[in-house]
């Protein structure tokens, strides 16, 4: 053999070299994911050196309590779903009394209106009687008497009449100024008033329509 051949065979491989470096890499990467997931080494310690039995019951008590966490797991989604289930309950039931109120009330404003226009009925008759009187027949009379009864329908209902006298300050609210007059009143007073308002219960139906003296802002 040469010199040459001899000092060849002596050489190491380049490819040994890196199927060593590898399997280096492999052991350590094998070794860190055993060393990973190995278990607690206080734990390791304290079950080998606790007797069977020990272990045994702590296992047993561990399993206790966990059956035990589990069961009032479970008993709070009952009574979270009880919970939720009454929820939807009551709000049916809300709804429901909502409906049945809005019902009610609108049932008694029907009979309310109904009410009073049978009494305006009375009224109505009283008027119908007099327009058919004879011409030669004084229906004065007859016209009082059932503006009467329509003032007594309007007081049952309590419905008030606005008529502000002169000098009266004006209400904006209650009175509805027609026009600016010379007058004795205090200027930006009620001078005269031209037609009633009406009010129901402190709410103005139709405010009076009223002169004011000349003067007011």
């Amino acid at each position: 053999m040469s010199e040459e051949q001899a000092a060849e065979a002596e050489a190491p491989d380049g490819r040994d070299d890196e199927a060593a470096s590898a399997a280096s890499a492999e052991s350590d990467r094998s070794a860190g994911e055993a060393a990973e997931h190995a278990p607690d080494a206080d734990l390791v310690d304290r079950v080998a050196e606790a007797a069977p039995e020990e272990t045994a019951r702590e296992i047993a008590a561990l399993r206790e309590r966990v059956e035990s966490l589990e069961a009032d797991l479970d008993e709070e989604r009952e009574r979270a779903d009880e919970l939720e289930s009454k929820l939807k309950r009551k709000q049916a039931d809300f709804k429901n009394f909502k409906k049945r109120q809005e019902r009610k009330t609108e049932e008694a404003r029907q009979r309310a209106t109904e009410d009073l226009v049978e009494r305006l009925l009375e009224v109505r008759d009283n008027l119908v009687r007099a327009v058919e009187q004879d011409e030669d027949v004084e229906v004065r009379d007859g016209v009082e008497t059932t503006l009467r009864v329509f003032d007594g329908v309007l007081d049952e209902e309590n419905v008030e009449p606005i008529e502000p006298e002169t000098g009266t300050e004006l209400d904006p609210v209650r009175h509805e100024v027609l026009m600016r007059v010379e007058s004795d009143a205090e200027p930006g007073t009620v001078a005269d008033l031209h037609r009633p308002g009406y009010e129901m219960a402190g709410k103005v139906l139709r405010p009076a329509q009223v002169t004011v003296a000349e003067g007011g802002e």
